[in-house]
């Protein structure tokens, strides 16, 4: 999964001597929060924010009129108040390095430079969060499997192999680690599943599933829980 397949690719960019006024109108009319500033060759040079915009006018707490506030905006230029030292990101690098930037910088935006520093993408904390929808296939028709097993090489294989021999095709798999209940495996499955069926090959090659989500062609989701679980 790379930032360039989950990116808003040729993202609306304003010049350094763009108004805030300007800015803001361009915001609020496509329905975004920040603008990428970059310069005659498209290349980036600050980044400006509502919130930035916020703060350096004190436009919530100012005792200026409405019409000294707007005079203001339209008076003071985006390299005026921009970010300029921006966190930035490739588009041919995972997507998980742009979420470890993010988090380490405690941003929620990074524009997408190619090697001459131009803008060619925008990625945002919710573009990461539907990309991982995506991988964990979250409201697409199937059936989920919590299975708890043992961390060690081969469990996957087993795994997947009980599938393939039940004709399940599998949409995705993840492995999830926790010190209170050890290792689980997620696998999403498609084609004609029997909970039934599936959860006693399962259990007959020695994997206890602990939950079994099935969600329908039209969404309605319906939560097995083993024994011991409800």
């Amino acid at each position: 999964m790379y930032v360039k397949d989950h990116m808003t690719k040729n993202p609306i960019c304003i010049s350094p001597d763009t108004s805030i006024s300007k800015s803001l109108d361009l915001m609020a009319k496509n329905h975004f929060h920040r603008l990428p500033v970059v310069d005659e060759n498209g290349k980036l040079t600050g980044l400006i924010t509502e919130g930035l915009v916020s703060e350096s006018s004190g436009k919530n707490q100012t005792s200026l009129d409405i019409f000294q506030l707007n005079y203001l905006l339209s008076r003071t230029k985006a390299k005026d108040i921009m970010i300029k030292d921006v966190t930035t990101i490739s588009p041919d690098v995972f997507l998980e390095e742009a979420a470890g930037a993010m988090l380490k910088a405690g941003i929620s935006v990074l524009p997408v430079i190619d090697d001459e520093r131009k803008v060619v993408g925008i990625i945002t904390e919710k573009d990461i969060f539907q990309a991982f929808l995506d991988l964990m296939g979250h409201g697409r028709q199937g059936t989920k499997f919590i299975i708890k097993c043992e961390n060690v090489p081969g469990v996957l294989y087993k795994l997947a192999k009980c599938f393939a021999d039940e004709d399940a095709n599998l949409e995705s798999l993840a492995v999830y680690h926790s010190e209170e209940r050890g290792t689980e495996v997620v696998i999403k499955a498609t084609g004609e599943v029997s909970v039934e069926e599936m959860t006693e090959v399962l259990a007959k090659a020695g994997f206890n599933s602990e939950y079994v989500i099935q969600t329908s062609k039209e969404g309605q989701v319906i939560v097995w829980k083993a024994p011991d679980q409800a």
